[in-house]
């Protein structure tokens, strides 16, 4: 299958990550999906989400949203946690997540994307050389092409956990040198 699309990590949920492992690991940049990642779709930014960017900013985590929505969308949800963000993304294209980086002043060897979806979020991602979690949707009502979507996506994860219990953290290092 194409490793492009394997996340370096699949975790149940964004609130679940460490990210004081993280920046203890030297990770400085966090690019961050919004629907369906860190709310359900089309929802305001809640208090968990609030206080996750307080946590991260306090860390001193450069936070970046990056969405393929229009501005009223992502600016909604930013206003109540206060980070960068990038609207009409043009995800998977690689060149949105460079922009982020730019911005944040981070490079591919320091910045994280977290997201909810393989073929958009996490193989953009991918395609940039930057270290992918990949989180289970929040809400399982979405838009029918993404609900079709999901279908493709079981697929890519059933071959993704093979490749797992095969080659175990090996992948991890190996995705970036396929895509430098």
């Amino acid at each position: 299958m194409c490793s492009f699309l394997y996340p370096g990590e699949y975790l149940d949920s964004t609130y679940r990550i460490d990210f004081d492992r993280l920046y203890n690991e030297g990770y400085r940049g966090i690019i961050f999906d919004i629907d369906n990642t860190l709310v359900p779709h089309g929802a305001p930014a809640d208090e968990r989400a609030i206080l996750l960017f307080a946590h991260l900013k306090e860390l001193g985590f450069q936070c970046m949203l990056l969405s393929n929505n229009k501005e009223p969308r992502v600016k909604m949800f930013n206003d109540a946690v206060g980070v960068q963000y990038i609207y009409k993304a043009g995800k998977p294209k690689p060149s949105g997540y460079r922009r982020a980086m730019e911005k944040m002043g981070t490079d591919v060897s320091n910045t994280i994307f977290v997201g909810d979806q393989i073929f958009t979020d996490v193989c953009g991602a991918n395609l940039a050389g930057i270290r992918t979690i990949l989180v289970k949707p929040i809400h399982p009502k979405e838009e029918i092409q993404i609900v079709l979507k999901r279908y493709l996506e079981a697929v890519v994860l059933f071959f993704y956990r093979i490749h797992r219990k095969l080659f175990g953290e090996k992948y991890a290092s190996s995705a970036k040198s396929e895509n430098d």
